[in-house]
Formats: C-alpha cells, structure tokens, sequence
C-alpha cells in the first residue's frame, strides 16, 4: 500500500504542463490533426514535385502551346500529370511552384507582422501612460489607410516582386497583432511575477522578453496560424490581378487568373489543380488554427 500510494503522490506531483496539456486535446482534435496532415502533404508536393516530373516551371513544350485545348489534356503517358497551359507549361510543376510561393509570402509575412506586432504591442501595453497612448495612436493611424489601395500602389510604383510584394504586406499587417497582443500584456503586467521582477531591478527589456512575451506563446500562435491563409487570399488577389511576381515567377493566384482565362476553350485543367490546392491551403490552415485556439483556451482545461 505505501508504494501504490507513493506512486500516486508522485504522479500527482508531476501533473502535466500547459502545452503537454494542449497538445492531447489538439491531437484529440480530428479536423485539426487531418488539417495539419493535409498541410504536410501540400507542402511535400510544393517541394518535391519538381524532382518527380520531367519537365520545368519555366520551359515550355512547344510541339502543344497554342493546342492545349487538343493536346494538353493530362496523361500519365506523356508525364503531364495535370495537363498542359495554353502556353505550353506543365500544370503539374507550375502548380508545385505556385504553391510553394504561396506557402512561402504566407508564412513569411505572418513571422514578420508576428514579431514585429508582438514587439510593439507587449512594449506598448507593458511601459503605459502617455507612450502607450502615442504608440496606440500611431496604430489606429495607419490602421485607417486602406491597405489595400497601400500595396497595389507600391507594386506600382516599384515593380512587380517578391521583395516589394513582402514589404507592402508587412508594412500593415501587423497593426492588429500589436492591439491583441497589447491587450493581453495590460492583464499580463500586473501579475505576481512580474512585480517581483520589477522589485528584483530587472530592466524592463528583459520582463517584456522573458515574461511577457513567453505568457502571449498561445494566443500568438494562434493568430499566427490564422493570418497565414490570409495572407495568401491577399497575395492570391493581388496575383490576381496581375500585380503579383513577375514571371516565370508564378503563384496560385496567378495560376487562377491563367486558368480562368482558358475556360472559354471548352478546358478546365489548367484552372482545377491551382484552384483545388489554393482552397486546400485554405481549409488546412483554418482547421489547424481552430485547433490551436480549441487547445491553447484556457477554460477547457
């Protein structure tokens, strides 16, 4: 009996931790787990799809450009998995490389307006007082310019790329990650922790480092999650419209407005695969945010 009961004290003691905790129920989760599965599995084809197929994203197959509507229609024979563009180029590895793009602006600029928001933010929320207010303000400045009309304008004005296209979306999005993240270090700053760090003579640099931002991991990460698909719907939008990176450089935004412009030819090939996986990022990454905020609440545990 006192070893049982010795065993039990000790498992009691141990207890489980916050994120051992919200990685059971995510995995509890099956949209979430099925969610991140199908994420895995784009992103391999995004990156190996170039080593399956024989053909490139900027080499055109000339016997079928202008004929894709006769010749181009997908075949296992010819290694056109998913047929062939007006223009010539393989569906199958256009689609690899617009994805991989995709993936690429989606989640390089949520890390972006992630650190940058929550730098400013916890700063904000943490020092108070009249800093706060001015900081703040500067948010709901900017906030008030359509950000739109802001990126389309600087694609514009310096040329269609990659650089320019993460210089336009970062620039704004993240203003609302700064006011969430502000929001909750104003809860945070008046905790137990955090005075006794402030009583230590800890600079305040370091509690907004080492405290602060640790205690925002779960809601960031949630936010993060769910402005990735955002960002994408933006750059698709802007690809759209044909402001997007200059080719042979291509994303799936692009590659919709290309296939959409086929469909008078009586073919859809060119329009489904980058359509499909443009709508399968998107699913993917809600469900897994869902997930994650499902999994991070702090009243289901």
């Amino acid at each position: 009996m006192s070893a049982l009961a010795e065993r039990l004290a000790a498992d009691e003691v141990k207890g489980r931790s916050l994120w051992a905790d919200a990685r059971s129920r995510f995995i509890r989760n099956k949209a979430a787990v099925g969610g991140l599965i199908l994420l895995i599995v784009i992103t391999l084809y995004a990156l190996a799809a170039a080593h399956v197929s024989p053909y490139a994203y900027d080499t055109a197959d000339f016997m079928i450009m202008g004929h894709a509507a006769e010749l181009g229609a997908p075949s296992w024979e010819s290694g056109h998995y998913f047929g062939v563009d007006n223009d010539g180029f393989d569906v199958f590895v256009r689609t690899a490389f617009g994805t991989r793009i995709s993936l690429f602006v989606g989640i390089v600029g949520s890390a972006i307006a992630v650190i940058v928001g929550t730098l400013y933010g916890a700063t904000a929320g943490y020092v108070g007082g009249r800093t706060d207010q001015i900081m703040m303000r500067i948010v709901d400045i900017l906030l008030a310019i359509p950000y739109m009309f802001v990126l389309i304008l600087l694609l514009v004005m310096f040329g269609r790329s990659l650089f320019m296209l993460f210089v336009g979306i970062g620039l704004l999005s993240w203003l609302s990650m700064a006011r969430i993240v502000r929001g909750q270090t104003l809860s945070l700053k008046n905790k137990e922790f955090i005075q006794a760090a402030q009583a230590a003579g800890v600079p305040a640099w370091k509690i907004i480092l080492r405290h602060i931002v640790p205690n925002l991991l779960g809601i960031v990460a949630v936010y993060a999650t769910l402005l990735v698909p955002d960002m994408i719907l933006t750059e698709s939008f802007i690809s759209f419209l044909g402001l997007g990176p200059a080719p042979p450089v291509t994303s799936l935004g692009a590659l919709i407005a290309e296939g959409a412009g086929t469909m008078r030819y009586g073919y859809l090939w060119s329009l489904n695969a980058p359509l499909a996986f443009f709508v399968l990022t998107q699913f993917a990454f809600f469900f897994v945010g869902d997930g994650l905020r499902d999994a991070l609440d702090p009243k289901d545990r």
